[in-house]
């Protein structure tokens, strides 16, 4: 087992996070979903998004946190996933203000920017 460094926390956490949103939560309700949203998909959809954009962005969302799990044990590349979840909080950062969310609404997103600014700026 590897140690815990800053690292490996950053991964564990925002892999667990993302695996959890897209595989274990998608189609649950949470005070965090865009609009009035119950699911993923809906939340897309009050953001005005196509469908696909639903499919690309929890692909890559799960891919990203997958790989972040992995490079606990093997040496994968983790910046660039951390990159790609960075622009991807970027994105719903402004699709909540878009739609006028309450701020608390985007904290999820802004925790995420900030974990995957420091994971892609410290790898």
């Amino acid at each position: 087992m590897p140690a815990l460094t800053t690292n490996n926390f950053l991964q564990l956490i925002m892999g667990l996070g993302l695996l959890n949103v897209w595989a274990v939560r998608r189609n649950r309700s949470t005070t965090y979903r865009g609009g009035a949203s119950a699911s993923l998909r809906e939340e897309f959809a009050s953001y005005g998004l196509p469908p696909a954009a639903f499919y690309v962005v929890g692909l890559l969302k799960i891919v990203a946190g997958v790989i972040f799990l992995a490079g606990l044990v093997w040496p994968v590349p983790v910046r660039p996933a951390a990159i790609v979840v960075a622009v991807l909080m970027v994105g719903a950062i402004l699709v909540h203000i878009r739609i006028k969310d309450p701020v608390r609404k985007s904290v999820p997103a802004v925790v995420m920017l900030v974990m995957s600014l420091a994971l892609a700026y410290r790898t």
